[in-house]
């Protein structure tokens, strides 16, 4: 099983960066601190995500920092990327594992206590708890408040990144509930300066670490 960093983890996809080229984004980001992409591509075709991957791979690769395909274990496939992340409407995480073998990352997805305490954590390799906060992304997101999620970071035997509307204002007291690392989309796809951004977020997380 691949060594992983969850510390800044980027979820990318061209829907979140449009008129800028992900694979630019990334190539910034991972160059400043990024440790972890996800591609989740909610737009193209398969074939078109496929694309995607492959040249985010090439850029990822040399690096050392694992791409994640959000939920398309097809896509994570054809491009031998190191994980595939389900949420709790996507595939089961079992099946995900007899899909790619044992040797690839698995996160998931939890909101909840009951989600929480269904996770097989020999099956899984991380955990992205949340909403935290209002996102942009997820407009259907079910909240997880800091207190719960310091108490479930604090319990699981599993690395934990939080996930949902983190940007620099509020990443510090998620790393303080005891997330290994904050998955953030808009805090640097958005951003005036992806390179500045990614700076800052990294510094912010390593500071903030127990």
């Amino acid at each position: 099983m691949q060594q992983f960093d969850l510390s800044v983890y980027l979820v990318i996809g061209p829907q979140d960066c449009p008129g800028k080229n992900p694979v630019e984004i990334v190539e910034t980001a991972v160059a400043h601190g990024a440790t972890v992409v996800q591609l989740r591509d909610k737009t193209g075709s398969t074939r078109e995500q496929i694309e995607l991957g492959k040249r985010l791979m090439e850029v990822l690769r040399p690096a050392g920092v694992p791409l994640i395909v959000n939920d398309r274990v097809d896509v994570a496939l054809a491009i031998d990327a190191q994980g595939v992340h389900v949420g709790q409407d996507d595939m089961a995480a079992s099946t995900v594992r007899k899909l790619i073998g044992p040797d690839k990352i698995i996160g998931v997805s939890v909101s909840n206590q009951k989600e929480f305490e269904a996770v097989d954590p020999t099956l899984v390799q991380y955990l992205g708890m949340g909403a935290c906060y209002p996102t942009g992304s997820k407009s259907d997101a079910e909240y997880l408040d800091l207190k719960t999620f310091a108490r479930f970071a604090e319990i699981t035997p599993l690395p934990t990144v939080g996930i949902g509307g983190i940007n620099l204002s509020n990443a510090a007291d998620v790393i303080k509930a005891g997330a290994d690392g904050v998955a953030v989309i808009s805090a640097i796809c958005a951003a005036e300066d992806p390179q500045l951004a990614t700076i800052a977020l990294a510094n912010l997380v390593k500071a903030n670490k127990s």
